[in-house]
């Protein structure tokens, strides 16, 4: 049967799908929308199946709060060029997800992607526009924060996302202080709160660098340790969020800045999430 360029424009309309693959799609298809709709699904399983083994070091963080501030949801949607990484459809599908997971509060990524959305799963969304644009995309991370009040921070480009769950508040208006720890989680990427927080490996492997280096600069044995202890504190005071300078207040360190907001006012845990 002929196809008609309405024809092909109603799948279009249905699908999102370009003009030449739904045209070919209803060509195969001898006219059959729904047989058409499958054709191009199956496209998309295809090209997503054929660009597994591919990068996706490009993309977006899309963020979202509740309304009293008290819980973020932070997700990363991955493609390979920056080009779809701007692309309207792109940016529009990342924030359906994440109206998704902010509904459902799915448990995790494999769950997020077996939400419904719409008359199909997120991973079935995803699988379309994989097979519309040629390019492999995932969901490579979904993060969610509670706390007395959450702040999110999304640095320029919308390549960097953070969320930062503050306590203390008493009823302080801690937005700003909030995205000026988020710009400095950002910037300086702290592997924790304080030093409470660093996993024990990497005090082990602080200490043992901390000694071998001592050594290797002539140290006596017997002074070791207490160097290397010593170089333990420096890299808490550089790596931990709390015991860094404050990059817009050197004078300042990040807990003492936010002393200085509201008395006991700090930070509860934090999330940092980055593209490529």
């Amino acid at each position: 049967m002929a196809i008609t360029a309405k024809d092909v424009n109603k799948l279009r309309q249905m699908t999102g799908a370009g003009m030449m693959d739904c045209k070919k799609a209803l060509t195969e298809a001898d006219g059959d929308f729904d047989k058409a709709i499958d054709l191009l699904r199956k496209k998309g399983q295809k090209v997503s199946a054929s660009r597994a083994d591919r990068d996706v070091t490009e993309g977006s963080v899309f963020v979202r709060t509740n309304n009293d501030g008290t819980e973020g949801i932070l997700i990363a949607l991955n493609c390979e060029t920056d080009f779809v990484g701007k692309n309207e459809e792109f940016l529009n599908l990342g924030n359906a997800i994440l109206d998704i997971a902010f509904d459902k509060q799915p448990a995790d990524i494999a769950a997020l992607k077996s939400e419904k959305l719409g008359d199909h799963t997120v991973e079935e969304k995803i699988t379309e526009l994989v097979g519309k644009i040629g390019e492999k995309i995932e969901i490579s991370e979904y993060v969610r924060v509670n706390g007395e009040a959450v702040v999110p921070y999304i640095h320029a480009g919308s390549k960097l996302g953070v969320l930062v769950s503050l306590k203390g508040v008493n009823g302080a208006d801690v937005q700003e202080a909030g995205k000026d720890v988020g710009m400095q989680i950002a910037a300086m990427n702290p592997v924790a709160v304080d030093k409470e927080g660093v996993d024990a490996t990497i005090v082990e492997k602080e200490l043992e660098i901390g000694k071998e280096q001592a050594l290797a600069e002539g140290k006596p044995e017997n002074i070791v340790e207490k160097i290397a202890q010593g170089k333990l504190q420096k890299f808490y005071k550089d790596n931990t969020l709390l015991n860094q300078q404050f990059v817009k207040d050197s004078s300042l360190t990040v807990a003492g800045y936010l002393d200085s907001v509201s008395k006991g006012l700090t930070v509860a845990e934090f999330k940092r999430v980055a593209i490529g």
